[in-house]
């Protein structure tokens, strides 16, 4: 598992830099045949709440020149189906690759009690906390938004388990970065940036989405993506392990999001499009580095 690309962050060892993201890949079991998942850096997989979630009306999600809106709504099994079925198919498929838990909560308790009920488990390596869930305690403001809440939730999190925590920050925060130091003083282990963007579309009768707005993902969110790794970067000196997210579909970007101070990368939607995509970014960057090595 340690190649050219291989790269440590906080002790785990992933044998490339390229992650599925959270929303894209489920559990992985619905990739399986599909892609080589074994050959990824790792898969965050589909969000974990206490209780199962059927998610939003119908239509869900829609594509626009500059990428795609969703309203999926959290929709998942619960932390009951994910411990005893997902979690065990995980453990038995991914390695060498690692597997990251995507966790999700709607009052502020429920992410360490999502924690607590899968910490004993085998399969993966650490967690994602999505932080851009609406508080239903506060009228849905988004538990991001606020560092005090996000210290609370992180605090928490950090009593239940000893693996690593990743807190995963929307890209509309005013001061992402300083909400970012809120998380790691707290105690997370790193951040994923970005979320989602907020916005609608509408197709001339009403939204495009059942729910009426929705999550932009694509490449119209690269950009935003690596402003927020690197105002996070340059706020923590560096030395806060990031994942960046968004709207990554070449090698190139792969490696901006990188130099931008990502320490891994996660691919959503392209994946989505083209689910062999992440294999074919594995094998350039791969190139990419014995060229180099070559050259040096």
């Amino acid at each position: 598992m340690t190649g050219p690309l291989a790269r440590t962050v906080l002790g785990i060892t992933f044998q490339n830099p390229v992650l599925l993201a959270s929303g894209t890949a489920g559990y992985g079991r619905e990739l399986d045949g599909v892609m080589e998942l074994d050959r990824l850096g790792g898969l965050v997989t589909k969000a974990v709440s206490l209780e199962p979630r059927r998610g939003n009306a119908a239509p869900r999600v829609s594509e626009f020149a500059g990428g795609m809106i969703n309203s999926v709504g959290l929709a998942n099994p619960g932390l009951g189906s994910v411990r005893h079925h997902e979690l065990p198919w995980l453990a038995g498929h991914m390695s060498p690759a690692q597997v990251i838990v995507n966790v999700v909560g709607f009052r502020e308790e429920e992410y360490a009690a999502v924690v607590t009920g899968l910490d004993d488990a085998k399969g993966f390596v650490a967690y994602e906390l999505n932080l851009s869930c609406p508080n239903t305690a506060k009228g849905g403001i988004e538990f991001g938004a606020e560092a005090d809440s996000v210290s609370r939730i992180v605090s928490q999190v950090r009593r239940a388990t000893k693996r690593p925590v990743f807190a995963k920050l929307s890209p509309v925060l005013p001061d992402i970065a300083m909400i970012a130091e809120a998380a790691r003083d707290a105690g997370a282990d790193g951040v994923s940036l970005v979320n989602t963007m907020p916005g609608y579309l509408y197709n001339g009768e009403g939204p495009r989405v059942g729910q009426g707005n929705g999550g932009i993902s694509g490449p119209a969110l690269r950009p935003v993506g690596m402003l927020a790794v690197r105002r996070v970067a340059e706020r923590t000196r560096g030395e806060l392990p990031i994942i960046g997210v968004g709207g990554i579909s070449t090698a190139e970007h792969v490696r901006e999001y990188l130099r931008s101070g990502a320490s891994l990368v996660a691919i959503g939607t392209a994946a989505m499009a083209d689910p062999r995509l992440p294999m074919r970014i594995v094998d350039e960057l791969s190139r990419l580095t014995n060229h180099e090595s070559r050259d040096g």
